[in-house]
């Protein structure tokens, strides 16, 4: 069984919820506290051992890039004015040399019209894909494990009220082995009495690399997008795939409220910060 080394972000969305914001600005460089989104979502992946992360961008997306290089200007006036602890830190992050990738999606078409465009790079081995809006402490490694146990296709979820499975990705259960379960199918946004769970799909993947062939075949679906859950299910009837429950809380930050709370949650747990943001939210509140 290949370990995974290798991490999908699709960072090519133009971030329209967040306009005016995001016109220059791309949404994953927007900060949860003090580090872009895209940066919370690789410490994560790099935590739990991935070596390669391979960015799927579109236009106006340098910026990313720029950030996960050297900036030889700041590191020289950092080092200059004896700032060494931010010094170590922007050191501290930046990825060794040839541990990241970026290609180009050039036509929005959908999140598994992106995935497709890192086969190249990704070559014959499973890998991860991790959807940057969405960030999950610790997800990463839990699925590493679920994957030790199980092999195969891994697919994170987190159970959400039965009245919002509608909003969501839902999947199927076939065997129940408590963390984890095999799946048998998933629904995206289904009506609530038509849910087959109430487990939704989560953001974050590991995949076999017969999925490529499976997407380059691929018919639009939803919105007139190459989808990656039809891919998904094609695949499963050939591999299989199990679901992943993960112990934690995931914050959307492709939503306004998601971003904000995820702020605020960092900015909690933040042990220089958190006494403070904590004072000054009962000052708004109270």
């Amino acid at each position: 069984m290949k370990r995974i080394r290798k991490a999908v972000l699709p960072v090519a969305g133009l971030g329209t919820r967040f306009l005016p914001a995001t016109k220059a600005v791309p949404k994953e460089m927007l900060t949860v506290v003090d580090r872009p989104v895209v940066q919370h979502v690789v410490d994560e992946a790099k935590a739990a051992g991935i070596e390669h992360f391979v960015f799927v961008t579109g236009r106006g997306k340098s910026a990313i890039e720029d950030h996960f290089d050297i900036a030889y200007e700041l590191e020289a006036t950092l080092d200059a004015r004896g700032k060494k602890p931010a010094l170590d830190g922007l050191k501290a992050d930046l990825p060794k040399a040839g541990a990241t990738s970026f290609t180009r999606q050039q036509a929005p078409l959908g999140l598994g019209h992106a995935v497709w465009c890192a086969r190249e790079i990704v070559g014959d081995e499973p890998f991860a894909v991790i959807l940057p809006d969405m960030l999950s402490r610790g997800c990463m490694t839990q699925m590493l494990e679920a994957y030790e146990r199980h092999g195969g296709n891994i697919i994170a979820s987190e159970e959400v009220p039965m009245e919002e499975t509608s909003k969501y990705g839902i999947l199927s259960v076939a065997e129940d082995h408590g963390r984890t379960f095999r799946i048998s199918g998933m629904v995206e946004k289904p009506k609530v009495e038509d849910a087959p769970s109430n487990l939704m799909i989560s953001g974050r993947y590991i995949l076999q690399p017969e999925i490529f062939e499976v997407l380059e075949r691929q018919e639009p679906g939803a919105g007139g997008e190459i989808q990656l859950t039809d891919a998904m299910k094609t695949l499963m009837g050939t591999q299989d795939f199990h679901g992943m429950r993960y112990e934690g809380t995931t914050h959307d930050t492709g939503s306004k409220i998601g971003f904000l709370v995820a702020n605020l949650a960092y900015g909690l747990d933040d042990p220089e910060l958190g006494p403070a943001l904590r004072r000054e939210i009962a000052r708004l509140t109270g």
